[in-house]
């Protein structure tokens, strides 16, 4: 369904710092950026993508907005979770951890990126 992802951000260095932790968890390669400025990750054929906004305004988050990456293991979120903490990232809600779900358990870690984007990895457990 999903093409592609993009986030603004008012830092390009400070997020290349962080996404770039943030995806090395996933087994992701390091961001590149191309001419028009905008920083590029690609894997698992997907893409997510952060640049300065076009209309020169400040970048801001979304309210109420999420962006979810899946995680293979409850192991992998916590490690992802601590990658964003530890290069400018902030955790948010309730500490990495399972919660019951309508169709069951699942896990998720809860950050905001350094320019205040909601995310959460997501480990769907397989039924118990």
């Amino acid at each position: 369904m999903f093409s592609h992802v993009m986030v603004g951000s008012n830092d390009i260095d400070r997020s290349r710092r962080f996404y770039d932790a943030l995806f090395a968890v996933l087994g992701a390669p390091p961001g590149t950026e191309e001419q028009k400025g905008r920083l590029i990750y690609v894997h698992n054929r997907g893409r997510f993508m952060v640049k300065r906004p076009i209309d020169g305004k400040a970048a801001t988050h979304a309210n109420g907005g999420t962006i979810g990456f899946t995680m293979a293991s409850p192991e992998q979120a916590i490690a992802w979770h601590r990658a964003g903490v530890e290069n400018g990232g902030m955790s948010i809600e309730d500490p990495p951890g399972p919660r019951e779900a309508g169709a069951g358990e699942i896990f998720l870690a809860y950050l905001r990126d350094p320019d205040g984007n909601k995310l959460c990895g997501v480990c769907r457990q397989p039924p118990g």
